[in-house]
């Protein structure tokens, strides 16, 4: 025959969208043509397959090669293509069946001597196989990562002759066994670890217990950093489909996902020097950034006030919705952001303030200029912003206490709590919506007065008002109480740092 039709997928941003690789040969002078919105590397896809075709032992057909990607408005990138090309070249030309093409996906980049190389996005593309009701062959590096996906049979194939091999029914390729993924309670630091900080540990318990955003505030050298790095290991494990999200957004990087950190939170910590771009996504063909990548897990920055406003003010709409939405000349895209935000900084600019062994060389005019960089709006997001004070020498010798409560322990009472929170509502405490906190958030006349006199005295917005509604459900929460007291309602203000401060 001299049409020949191959399925495949593109990877646009975290999914992977069908792709008919159709191929003709013609009469006429010898050509290789291919078209379809291919960028730089598809296009180079002519020259990489000619040579795999001929150094597997297959016929290159002295014929005019058209090769078209459709949908034509669809732009096409990567090698990921080379793979289901040459087997559209052999099947045009009958040196291949095109009976076992129709119901299976490929996937896959060719080395000169036919070797198949990784792709991106294969845990993305066989999820999208599995709707569309096909199979998908791609490259064995890359099998393990789609396997994942548990709705596809999934076949791996380490060159371009096995493949043919495969089709020909000469050597038939076995589906791929499921990869057996466990959720991988241990491996993150330990919380016990930390000394002293009992303060700021029952603050990280609480943004644990209920998803709530966390800033630690306090000078160089007090644990910020080595609380922030403990709060995956107290989060609950994500469930199956959100260990999927994880999973499909991290494929898309360069490396892939490894499945061998199937079920563990992710934990982004971007330098302050990270452009808005890099933080949220974008780019021509955009893509995935920090954000997103931090999706069900914890984006952690250091030094806040060090990052440029410009790229902090765009963390507002993913702090508020769970998701990104990049608007470009030529592509749109959404991505998944429902991230728990643990962020860091010192008191001033010298970072001394407030540490009774140091004296701070600040002005007060230097204090607040350094913490206008974080503007109003962000830090309304915050639900928790806490003082980490200066430990004394005695606390950091010897082994640490016995009392000191490892991570597994917090994270028993933060799966009850969270547990609580979805027999309830469905969902975590911070993500609660106005009506909802109408109905499960109301503090008892005690609460409601503190709540009101607080409310006046520190000029709180309506929104941080919400949220310390929320927080105050999730302390009561961790205390197994049905209704919110006034202790709740508290503590939750104290948590409010900041606010304090500028009230001051």
């Amino acid at each position: 025959m001299a049409l020949a039709i191959v399925h495949s997928r593109a990877l646009t941003g975290i999914h992977a969208a069908s792709v008919t690789v159709e191929v003709d040969l013609a009469a006429g002078l010898p050509g290789f043509t291919v078209v379809g919105l291919p960028e730089a590397a598809v296009k180079e896809a002519k020259d990489r397959v000619r040579a795999a075709i001929h150094n597997s032992g297959f016929e290159f057909p002295a014929k005019r090669i058209t090769v078209n990607l459709a949908p034509a408005d669809l732009p096409k990138e990567g090698g990921r293509f080379d793979l289901p090309i040459a087997l559209g070249i052999l099947a045009a030309n009958g040196q291949v069946p095109a009976t076992h093409l129709r119901d299976c996906e490929f996937l896959g980049e060719l080395a000169l001597d036919g070797t198949l190389r990784p792709v991106r996005g294969a845990l993305a593309a066989a999820l999208a196989a599995g709707q569309a009701g096909h199979a998908l062959l791609l490259p064995a590096a890359s099998a393990p990562e789609a396997t994942l996906a548990g709705c596809t049979p999934v076949f791996a194939a380490t060159s371009l002759a096995q493949v043919t091999a495969h089709l020909r029914d000469l050597e038939r390729l076995d589906p791929c066994p499921p990869y057996a993924a466990e959720a991988l309670a241990a491996g993150y630091p330990d919380l016990a670890e930390v000394r002293g900080q009992e303060g700021a540990k029952r603050a990280l318990e609480v943004a644990a217990a209920g998803g709530h955003h966390i800033l630690f505030l306090g000078p160089p050298g007090t644990g910020k950093t080595m609380l922030a790095s403990r709060l995956p290991g107290i989060l609950p494990p994500p469930a199956r489909e959100e260990s999927l999200e994880i999973a499909a957004i991290h494929s898309t990087r360069e490396h892939g996902f490894d499945p061998a950190s199937w079920g563990r939170r992710p934990f982004r910590s971007p330098h302050h020097s990270a452009s808005s771009v890099a933080l949220v996504g974008g780019g021509s063909q955009p893509k995935p950034g920090e954000i997103s990548l931090a999706h069900h897990g914890v984006l952690f920055l250091d030094e806040l006030p060090e990052f440029p406003r410009q790229v902090l003010e765009v963390l507002r709409e993913p702090l508020e919705t769970g998701e990104i939405h990049i608007s470009r000349a030529g592509r749109q895209a959404q991505f998944p952001a429902r991230f728990q935000l643990v962020a860091a900084m010192n008191p001033c600019p010298c970072g001394h303030l407030g540490d009774p062994r140091h004296h701070c060389r600040c002005t007060p005019a230097q204090v607040a200029q350094y913490r206008a960089r974080l503007s109003g709006p962000l830090l309304d997001r915050i639900d928790i912003q806490m003082e980490v004070p200066a430990l004394p020498v005695e606390a950091l010798h010897g082994q640490a206490p016995a009392s000191a409560e490892s991570s597994a322990t917090v994270r028993e009472r933060v799966m009850r709590s969270r547990a609580r929170q979805l027999a309830r509502q469905g969902k975590a405490n911070a993500l609660l919506g106005p009506e909802e906190i109408s109905a499960h958030c109301q503090p008892d006349a005690a609460g409601q007065k503190l709540l009101d006199a607080a409310l006046a005295r520190l000029g709180l917005s309506a929104r941080a008002y919400h949220r310390i509604l929320k927080l105050a459900r999730t302390i009561a929460d961790l205390a197994q109480a049905e209704s919110i007291h006034g202790a709740h309602v508290a503590e939750a203000i104290q948590y409010r740092r900041l606010d304090r401060a500028a009230a001051a």
